[in-house]
C-alpha cells in the first residue's frame, strides 16, 4: 500500500475510534456504577485498599472516594483538583460523572484545559476548568473567586512538586475531605518536603524525575495542624487521605504514619539522557540523595 493510500485508511481509523469512545465510556461508567453499589455495602474496612476500584483514576482512587464519600455524607457535593491534565485520568471526573458532583479543575497546559472544555461532560455538567499555573501566591483568589461556601466537599492536590506548600498556604476553604500526593522515595520517617519555587517543575528539578513533593510523614504533619486526621494511603503508595477532624464519623478510625504508609512499586526513574531507567526499592532513594529538603518540623534546609 502506498503512503497515499495509507493517510486516508488512517483518517477513517481514527474517526471510527473517536466514535466508538462514547460507548466505551458509557460501559466504564456502568461497570464503575456497579462496583460503587458493591463497595457501599461495605461498612467497614481494614484498610483503603479494601474498596479500591479504577473506572478514571490512575490507581484505585476511584473505589476509595466512592466509599469515603458516603461514610462523610452529607457533605457539600463540590470538588477542587488541582494538575488534572487533560481529565481522562483524574480522582474526580468519577464523583461529577456517576455522582453529578460539581467542581473546578485547573492544569498548567492550555491544550488540556481546551480538550476539557471542548468534551461532552463539560457541558453536561457544572464543571469549571481553567489553565492556571498554581502557588503559594496565586492558589487564595483563585479558589475564592469561584467558591462562595467555605467548606467544600472534596480537595485533591497532585501538581508534582509544591503540593505541601499549597496545602500550607490555602486557607479560603474548608474542605471535608482532602487527598494529596506524597512522595513514597522519600520513606516514611522524615517529615521532608522539597524547598518552596513558584516555578517548580519535576522535570527539570532533577534528571531522575523522582525530586519532588513531601513525605507523607509531612503532609500528616501539616494535616494535624490544620485540623485533619490521617486515614490512610491508596494501595498503589501515591496519594494519602485526610478527614477534617469535626466531620470524623464513628465508621471511620486515624491510623498513623507508620500504619498507613506504602512504599510505591511504580518505576518511573529516568536517567541523565532522559531515558527510562526503572529504578526500583533503595537504588530510587539513592538516585537523589544529597538534594536540598526542608525539614517541616524545624523549618531547616537539610540533605536528603
Amino acid at each position: 500500500m502506498r503512503f497515499s493510500q495509507i493517510v486516508p485508511t488512517l483518517r477513517v481509523l481514527w474517526r471510527s475510534l473517536q466514535q466508538c469512545r462514547p460507548n466505551m465510556e458509557a460501559s466504564l461508567l456502568l461497570l464503575g456504577r456497579m462496583q460503587s453499589q458493591q463497595v457501599l455495602t461495605r461498612t467497614e474496612v481494614k484498610s483503603l485498599a479494601d474498596v479500591e476500584f479504577k473506572v478514571f483514576s490512575q490507581w484505585g482512587d476511584d473505589g476509595i472516594i466512592q466509599w469515603l464519600t458516603a461514610q462523610l455524607a452529607p457533605m457539600p457535593r463540590t470538588f477542587i483538583e488541582f494538575g488534572v491534565g487533560d481529565y481522562n485520568e483524574s480522582n474526580t471526573r468519577f464523583l461529577l460523572q456517576n455522582d453529578n458532583w460539581s467542581g473546578l479543575v485547573m492544569d498548567g497546559s492550555a491544550r488540556n484545559v481546551a480538550k476539557i472544555q471542548q468534551s461532552e461532560y463539560f457541558w453536561q455538567h457544572q464543571l469549571d476548568a481553567r489553565c492556571v499555573f498554581v502557588d503559594r501566591e496565586n492558589i487564595n483568589p483563585i479558589i475564592a473567586a469561584w467558591s462562595h461556601q467555605p467548606e467544600l466537599g472534596l480537595l485533591h492536590i497532585d501538581i508534582d512538586g509544591n503540593d505541601y506548600w499549597l496545602w500550607d498556604a490555602l486557607n479560603v476553604i474548608c474542605p471535608v475531605l482532602v487527598i494529596v500526593e506524597y512522595n513514597s522515595v522519600f520513606g516514611s520517617e522524615r517529615a521532608i518536603t522539597i524547598p518552596y519555587n513558584a516555578k517548580f517543575l519535576r522535570t527539570q528539578a532533577h534528571f531522575s524525575n523522582l525530586y519532588y513533593g513531601a513525605s507523607l510523614a509531612a503532609l500528616a504533619h501539616l494535616a494535624t495542624t490544620k485540623g485533619y486526621v490521617f486515614l490512610g494511603s491508596n494501595s498503589a503508595g501515591n496519594n494519602a487521605y485526610f478527614v477534617r477532624q469535626d466531620r470524623m464519623p464513628a465508621s471511620l478510625t486515624p491510623i498513623t504514619v507508620a500504619e498507613g504508609y506504602v512504599c510505591s512499586q511504580f518505576r518511573e526513574s529516568r536517567a541523565a539522557d532522559n531515558t527510562m531507567s526503572f529504578l526500583a526499592g533503595s537504588a530510587r532513594a539513592q538516585a537523589i540523595r544529597g538534594l536540598p529538603v526542608v525539614n517541616v518540623l524545624n523549618g531547616q534546609i537539610e540533605e536528603f
